[in-house]
């Protein structure tokens, strides 16, 4: 089992506890959970809340139900332990990733890659709203968290924004308007952004840049791949780093768009950029070398992680760059 496939074996085991009567009372069915990856120092890989949920309309402490789900869900295929902490926090323990439900999965939108938005016109965009003022960053926020919502099956809600300092100026004319974007929606949406010189640098300290660098990088080993003469096709790969942040798209949308957090989605957009950085040089062949399946396979895992970093920032209303 990925990550991607737990909030659905969550929400399975808390239909099966209320129709067989150990979750009693008048339960409604979650239609979807939160899944997220445990805090440092925390128990497991990934932990759900749900328990909290469930336990206020069964009438029963979350403990109780927490640990009526664990021995359910510990009978899953592919979940390698279930444990309750807390006051019921119901944690898991997954084996590897499979590299090739990863990618099959998102090339089919079970991991989240298909519940996306297209490209944007990133100037267009911004400029229905231009020059500086507190209104800019409200609309910059709350859009990005109408589209969250939208691309989990449900809508936007109101939040509080900060807005962007007056000593900033008029940030979009400053950075452009992605990069002015980026700093808007890379913290919490009460805390003002702060809008760095490094937002101008194309280099490793900016990473906006990183994130469009990486989707480009993506786009090329594609090309250079068909020059040689070969495609992407799944297989198993060695890359743990890179396979776990891509298992862990759909985890991100959902938590992104329950706490109405765009900023979880930019640090897990240069989590992703990082290691498919860092994975690149592996993926054609070197020197006289031939394309083998090794290649293919590889080729297929830094393509699901270009679209994924993609469709993110399209959710993030930024553009995704071919060439860069």
């Amino acid at each position: 089992m990925n990550p991607a496939d737990l909030p659905d074996a969550v929400v399975r085991a808390v239909r099966c506890a209320v129709e067989d009567g150990e979750i009693p009372g008048n339960v409604a069915v979650p239609g979807r959970v939160v899944v997220e990856r445990t805090r440092p120092g925390g128990v497991g890989d990934y932990a759900t809340p749900v328990a909290f949920q469930v336990a206020k309309a069964a009438g029963r402490p979350p403990g109780e139900v927490a640990g009526v789900l664990a021995r359910r869900l510990g009978e899953e295929p592919g979940i390698e332990s279930v444990e309750v902490t807390g006051a019921g926090f119901v944690n898991f323990v997954l084996p590897a990733p499979s590299a090739v439900r990863v990618v099959e999965g998102l090339r089919e939108g079970r991991g989240g890659g298909a519940r996306t938005l297209p490209a944007v016109d990133r100037d267009r965009d911004l400029d229905l709203h231009p020059g500086p003022g507190p209104g800019l960053r409200e609309r910059v926020v709350r859009e990005s968290v109408l589209r969250l919502g939208r691309s989990q099956g449900g809508g936007g809600r109101e939040l509080p924004v900060a807005p962007v300092a007056k000593r900033d100026g008029d940030v979009v004319a400053r950075f452009g308007a992605g990069a002015a974007r980026w700093a808007m929606l890379c913290v919490p949406a009460r805390e003002t952004p702060e809008f760095p010189v490094a937002l101008l640098v194309q280099g490793e300290e900016n990473e906006y840049f990183r994130v469009r660098y990486a989707h480009a990088r993506s786009r090329a080993l594609l090309r250079n791949a068909a020059d040689l003469g070969f495609g992407p096709e799944p297989g198993e790969v060695d890359a743990p780093a890179l396979l776990r942040v891509l298992s862990e798209y759909r985890l991100v949308l959902e938590a992104a768009g329950h706490h109405r957090a765009p900023e979880r989605l930019t640090r897990y957009l240069v989590e992703l950029a990082d290691a498919l950085l860092e994975f690149q040089h592996r993926v054609l062949p070197h020197g006289d070398e031939k394309p083998s399946a090794a290649h293919r396979a590889r080729l297929a895992l830094a393509e699901a992680a270009g679209a994924v970093l993609a469709g993110g920032l399209a959710l993030l209303g930024i553009d995704a760059p071919t060439r860069l």
